[in-house]
């Protein structure tokens, strides 16, 4: 279990909402959509108990898009969504219904670009509050149980921050999750630029 204040999980909530604020509007513009995103729910859990946090997500299949981050703190960061959600999501913002489970090139580049917008635009603000610029991977998207868009060589206490991502799109409410996993060390690193932030 990774024991955390009522200050901190507001605060990283505070930084997460800061960052997809920044995407919404960069969606909004690229897109030509009106795009509400929110941040409604903030957790953090060990990587050992992340099966018993995402409810339904546990037992179907997702649709994710993952880029991994490095500098003073190094982990993964990931988009992940139910495949109803992901599905509805791209119908809206694309203007076509999807007949299918499986999502075409077309549809798996639009989730990609929103996914690759939300996580640098979220990883960005929080480089902001280390005072420095975080590198990441090109984002990756990818299919299947959660457990193997999840699976990496995390060790088992590692933290794992969680953040319920609501997106209202013409009136349509589609949820998904970001989550950040953290190499052992990097979460308290953060968490204690979080402290100092508040103590000023």
């Amino acid at each position: 279990m990774i024991v955390t204040s009522p200050e901190l999980k507001d605060a990283l909530k505070e930084i997460i909402n800061i960052g997809v604020g920044k995407a919404a509007g960069m969606l909004n513009d690229l897109l030509n959509n009106h795009i509400t995103l929110e941040v409604p729910h903030v957790d953090v859990i060990s990587f050992s108990d992340i099966d018993n946090s995402l409810g339904v997500m546990r037992t179907t299949p997702v649709s994710a898009v993952r880029l991994s981050f490095r500098g003073p703190i190094n982990g993964v960061s990931s988009l992940v969504f139910p495949p109803d959600s992901a599905s509805k999501l791209v119908d809206v913002l694309i203007g076509e219904e999807s007949f299918s489970d499986d999502l075409d090139a077309l549809k798996i580049g639009t989730l990609s670009e929103v996914g690759n917008i939300i996580l640098n635009a979220v990883m960005a603000a929080f480089g902001n509050l280390l005072e420095t610029r975080l590198t990441y991977s090109i984002p990756a998207y990818v299919e299947g149980s959660i457990a193997s868009v999840l699976h990496l060589e995390m060790e088992r206490s590692a933290p794992v921050l969680s953040a319920t991502t609501r997106f209202t799109v013409e009136s349509y409410r589609v949820e998904g999750e970001i989550i950040l996993l953290f190499e052992i060390g990097s979460f308290d690193y953060l968490k204690h630029a979080v402290d100092a932030a508040l103590s000023a």
